[in-house]
C-alpha cells in the first residue's frame, strides 16, 4: 500500500508534453515538410490528370482488359462482370470522380508502403538487431488508433491531401514490412545453399532466389496494405482529404442516409476490386489455376 502511495505521489509522466515538444521540434524542419508536399501533390496532381483525361467508358475497358490478362487462364468471368456493373454503379451515382480521388490516395500511399516497407522489411530480414528495434515499433503502429495519426499530419503537412497519404503510410506500412521479412526469412536454405554452390553474390541470392520465392507473402503485405489504406480513407476526410471518404464524411454531419449508403458502396465495389486485383498479381490466379488441373 505504501508502495503504491509512493508512485502516486511521484506524478503523471510528461509523455504528453514530451510528444508535443518532439513534433514542435519537427517543425522547425518546415522547408523539409513543404519540399514533401509539394513532391507529393505533384505525384498526386499527375495521377489523377490520367484518371480525368481517360473517358470513362475507356478507364472500365482497360480494368477489364487489365483483369482478363491477370486472370486469362482461370476465366473469372464472374469478377469481370461485377467490375463492369460495379463501376456502371459509380458512374450512375456520380460518385466516378470522388472514386477516382480516392484511388488517387489508395496508389500514391501503395507506392510509398512499397519503396520504404520493402527494403526496411529486408534489412529486418537480414539482420536480427534491425528486426529487434523495428518488429516491435511495426506492432506499435498496428495498433495505435487510426485518428491519431490525423493530427501529427496535420501539425506537419496541414490541411489536404498530403497528410492524408501521410496517415496512410502510416497506418498501413507495418503488413508489408513485416511480411517481407517472413518472406524472406521462410525461403528454405536448400535453395540457398545451392545459390552460393554456383557463386552466386549476396546480391544475386536477394533478387534471383530469395525475391522471387517470397513474392507471394510480400503482395499479400501489399495487399492488407491496400485494405487498411482504404480503411484511412473516411476517417482521412477529417482533414481536407478529397475522395468518397469526403462524401460519407459529409453524409453523416447531416444525417442523410441514403448519401452515406451510396457513397459506402462505392467504398466496397473498390476495395473488392483492388483485393483481387493485387492477390492476382501475387499469384493468386496460378494457384488457383493449378487448384483446376
Amino acid at each position: 500500500m505504501n508502495s503504491l502511495l509512493s508512485i502516486a505521489s511521484i506524478g503523471a509522466i510528461p509523455i504528453a508534453k514530451w510528444v508535443n515538444a518532439f513534433f514542435t521540434w519537427l517543425t522547425g524542419f518546415a522547408g523539409f515538410f513543404n519540399a514533401i508536399t509539394i513532391f507529393l501533390n505533384a505525384v498526386m496532381n499527375g495521377i489523377q490528370w490520367v484518371f480525368d483525361i481517360i473517358p470513362i467508358w475507356l478507364f472500365i475497358a482497360i480494368i477489364l482488359l487489365g483483369t482478363w490478362f491477370l486472370f486469362r487462364k482461370t476465366k473469372h468471368w464472374g469478377f469481370m462482370l461485377f467490375e463492369l456493373l460495379g463501376f456502371l454503379l459509380i458512374w450512375n451515382q456520380g460518385y466516378w470522380r470522388d472514386m477516382t480521388q480516392t484511388l488517387d490516395l489508395v496508389l500514391t500511399t501503395c507506392l510509398l508502403i512499397v519503396i520504404i516497407g520493402v527494403p526496411l522489411g529486408t534489412w529486418m530480414a537480414k539482420s536480427k538487431i534491425v528486426e529487434t528495434i523495428v518488429s516491435p515499433i511495426m506492432s506499435f503502429l498496428q495498433t495505435m488508433p487510426a485518428f491519431v495519426y490525423l493530427i501529427p499530419a496535420v501539425a506537419l503537412f496541414g490541411i489536404g491531401q498530403v497528410p492524408g497519404v501521410f496517415a496512410s503510410v502510416i497506418f498501413s506500412i507495418p503488413p508489408i514490412v513485416n511480411m517481407t521479412n517472413l518472406g524472406i526469412r521462410q525461403v528454405p536454405s536448400e535453395y540457398l545453399e545451392v545459390s552460393e554452390s554456383f557463386g552466386c553474390t549476396a546480391w544475386q541470392k536477394l533478387f534471383k532466389v530469395q525475391f522471387p520465392l517470397a513474392k507471394p507473402t510480400v503482395m499479400s503485405g501489399i495487399n492488407q496494405g491496400i485494405m487498411l489504406a482504404l480503411s484511412m480513407v473516411v476517417i482521412a476526410s477529417m482533414i481536407g482529404t478529397l475522395g468518397l471518404g469526403e462524401a460519407v464524411y459529409f453524409a453523416v454531419g447531416r444525417n442523410d442516409v441514403g448519401t452515406g449508403f451510396a457513397a459506402g458502396i462505392a467504398i466496397v465495389i473498390l476495395a473488392i476490386v483492388l483485393d483481387k486485383i493485387s492477390k492476382g498479381l501475387g499469384g493468386a490466379n496460378k494457384t488457383d489455376a493449378g487448384s483446376n488441373e
